[in-house]
């Protein structure tokens, strides 16, 4: 009964963030009132009858065109870095490993410099996901090497190399290029913000974690054997080298997706699936819908928090990310050394 209780309890205060989250700001938009919008144009999307919308014109594109797509996207980003790190910590057997593990941080940051710098003629979201896919292919190239084995070792030493090139890269664009404004703009993708969010990146982000994380889901079993280490996976029917592709793949390509749109946004992947296992204990189908959840919940605060704290001013939401869960896991890695 523990885990249908912590996922409805998850779930409740998901939506109870995001209703705060859509109506806090300087215009005076109630909880009753989004509401009552919602189910506006639900019934105007089906052809139902239904009353008068109950927010001005100006208040729904406030609600819907500003605040909604952003609340969607910040739930889809948390939950999805919330799974990439609690599959990589599994696969990698290393408490330390999170979805920027393969370098795909990188490489999305490489593309997106690309554009904001060099003036590239590509959407944002298309360049940083190039780059993010470059960096992945790269890593596990580099991490196969002339043996054709992927051992999580290589894996992670593969994926610093490539980690460090690419901000090798960044750092030369921007020294030999960047003028004016175009650094406050680099600075903040690469720190992390949700604050040019459209339907379109909530689409995005949404569709791939709930795709890509419908596969991690399905590998709880796979990911329990990992475990143990590679020998006792493959004794119990694991095959360790096509399950290792398959997941690593999947959980690069969804922090691919999910960095094309919000840029680099850290911790939430790390710090949460340890937070997570002291409710829910290591077995992964327990684990993975819970901490999915509670990244969704935490990175919705981080964000409406990073919006409105120092308002009219925003901070990048990778900023306060990282304020509240470096002490968080310095915590957790204290409590588990008692």
């Amino acid at each position: 009964m523990r885990l249908p209780l912590a996922l409805v309890a998850l779930s409740g205060a998901l939506l109870a963030a995001a209703t705060w989250a859509v109506t806090l700001g300087q215009a005076d938009i109630g909880a009753g009132q989004v509401w009552a919008s919602a189910v506006h144009h639900t019934c105007s999307a089906v052809g139902a009858p239904c009353g008068a919308d109950p927010l001005t014109t100006i208040q729904d594109a406030i609600v819907w065109q500003g605040r909604a797509p952003r609340v969607v996207t910040a739930a889809a980003v948390g939950a999805g870095l919330a799974l990439a790190g609690a599959v990589m910590q599994a696969l990698m057997r290393n408490p330390l490993a999170d979805p920027y593990l393969l370098g795909v941080s990188s490489g999305a940051s490489v593309g997106a410099v690309l554009v904001l710098v060099l003036g590239v003629a590509v959407a944002l979201p298309v360049a940083a996901f190039a780059g993010a896919l470059a960096a992945l292919v790269l890593t596990l190239a580099l991490a196969t090497g002339r043996t054709g084995s992927l051992s999580p070792v290589r894996t992670v030493l593969a994926g610093v190399a490539v980690a460090q090139a690419g901000s090798a890269v960044v750092s030369l664009v921007i020294f030999w290029s960047a003028t004016g404004d175009s650094y406050r703009e680099i600075l903040s993708w690469l720190l992390g913000s949700l604050a040019a969010a459209t339907w379109g990146d909530a689409a995005l982000t949404a569709g791939a974690t709930i795709v890509v994380g419908a596969v991690l889901l399905g590998s709880a079993r796979t990911l329990d054997a990992f475990t143990f280490g590679d020998v006792s996976a493959a004794s119990l029917g694991v095959d360790v080298r096509r399950a290792r592709w398959l997941l690593l793949t999947a959980t690069a390509l969804l922090t691919g997706a999910l960095v094309s749109v919000a840029g680099s946004i850290g911790f939430v992947g790390l710090v949460l699936p340890h937070a997570v296992r002291f409710l829910t204990g290591p077995r992964h189908h327990r684990l993975l819908p819970v901490s999915a959840l509670a990244g969704a919940v935490f990175l919705l605060l981080a964000d409406t928090a990073a919006r409105s704290l120092f308002e009219p001013r925003e901070l990048p939401v990778g900023i306060l990310t990282a304020a509240v869960g470096a002490p968080v896991f310095a915590l957790l890695l204290r409590r588990s050394a008692t």
